[in-house]
């Protein structure tokens, strides 16, 4: 007697004549997918992964697995061209777009093809041609009142249409909080990879394929990944990453615009109203002066002398995770792996011990300033000048002193 799991392709099963009851694959199986009935082993196969851990385990041979077919590749001739998803806001391009396109021109030539862009929205034709200048030569044009405002699910219907139809070879996202979205579900439609906040692309010119790094084990490493088998090969790439393509006004291309039945624009969810995120501070992707705070502040009050900083700077106020996770600051401010990568002229950290993972986010910057009480702090390796002191005192001073230099 067995009980086998019911895949075409792959399956396990307990060989209930050889079962003792004995429990080390219970112990072992690294998922819980494996209990006890009448002292034999029974499997949930909605737990179970295969991974074979149970098999190795056991002393009775009483589990079988049975290895899984490889399924035949598909053709991928058939996809060609370099896409960039086209993300706007309120009608304007965003800038991620443009380092984008200034990457893709680079990965589209090194393959021989084309470069194109998906712009999603209403009343958007208009924006074509600050896509061709940036280097695009077709733009994918979808409009519709519905679409105005991102929402997943149509988004993500239109893309999956348009890829289905032309079959790109390659299509990047900018790693804000849409792409993260809309990314992943295209993915899991198209039945294909993804790799998540890119730090670097390039083309294995042997293989014709994307190499896509991004860091991992907290930046500990950075991980080269690749989609031999699937298509696209789609990457979220985080902004400032990559320097925007330069512009070309006398370059135009192609605009295709598609039309698809209204119900592909349907949405299970109802934008109700979008309310901006009040700020007296600088944008803080596109911030040339960033200052940002960390828990060294002591209290979450102690942001206001931050806020003041980066007014006087005409700069933007970003944050440590620490920060945003103790509620100090909402997360718009975060800056690190899992927050906003930034690349600013001029970045001071305040009260940020400097971990790998804030590193990753604000390591490029121009000049690093640190200002830490602690004179072992990690942050002081990467800073280009440190101060070592007391946050409240030293921040309001620079506050004054930059007040009154930049009244002269």
């Amino acid at each position: 007697m067995a009980e086998q799991n019911n895949s075409q392709d792959c399956s396990i099963r307990i060989l209930l004549d050889k079962c003792t009851g004995c429990t080390l694959c219970v112990k072992t199986c690294p998922f819980g997918a494996i209990t006890m009935r009448d002292k034999k082993a029974v499997i949930d196969f909605g737990k179970c992964t295969l991974c074979g851990a149970c098999v190795a385990t056991c002393k009775f041979t009483a589990i079988e697995l049975t290895t899984c077919k490889v399924q035949p590749k598909a053709d991928l001739s058939a996809y060609k061209g370099v896409w960039v998803f086209a993300e706007q806001k309120k009608g304007n391009i965003q800038s991620v777009v443009y380092e984008l396109l200034g990457k893709g021109r680079e990965l589209a030539n090194d393959l021989g093809t084309e470069l194109a862009c998906i712009l999603i929205g209403d009343g958007m034709e208009g924006k074509a041609q600050e896509l061709f200048s940036r280097g695009a030569d077709k733009v994918y044009l979808v409009e519709d009142p519905k679409l105005k405002n991102y929402m997943d699910e149509p988004y993500t219907n239109i893309i999956v249409e348009l890829v289905k139809e032309f079959k790109p070879e390659i299509l990047l996202y900018g790693a804000t909080s849409i792409g993260r979205s809309l990314a992943s579900r295209v993915a899991v439609k198209l039945y294909t990879g993804l790799t998540a906040d890119c730090t670097g692309l390039a083309i294995d010119k042997e293989k014709k394929l994307l190499l896509q790094t991004r860091p991992a084990f907290g930046g500990n490493i950075m991980a080269t990944i690749v989609c031999e088998n699937y298509r696209p090969q789609m990457s979220t790439v985080r902004h400032k990453v990559f320097k925007e393509a330069v512009v070309d006004k006398a370059r135009t291309g192609q605009v295709i615009k598609k039309i698809y039945p209204g119900n592909l624009y349907d949405s299970r969810t109802k934008l109700l109203e979008i309310k901006e995120e009040e700020s007296t501070t600088a944008n803080l992707t596109e911030a040339n002066i960033i200052v940002s705070g960390g828990r060294g502040l002591g209290k979450p009050e102690n942001f206001k002398i931050i806020e003041e900083l980066a007014k006087v700077l005409g700069g933007a106020v970003g944050a440590s995770r620490s920060a945003v996770d103790a509620e100090w600051i909402p997360y718009s401010h975060q800056v690190g792996q899992t927050g906003k990568t930034v690349c600013p002229k001029i970045y001071i950290a305040c009260g940020i011990s400097g971990q790998i993972q804030h590193l990753a986010g604000m390591s490029s910057s121009d000049i690093i300033i640190a200002i830490n009480k602690d004179p072992l702090a990690p942050i002081f390796s990467v800073a280009t000048y440190g101060i070592v002191g007391d946050i409240n005192e030293i921040v309001p001073a620079l506050t004054q002193k930059f007040k009154e230099v930049l009244k002269k």
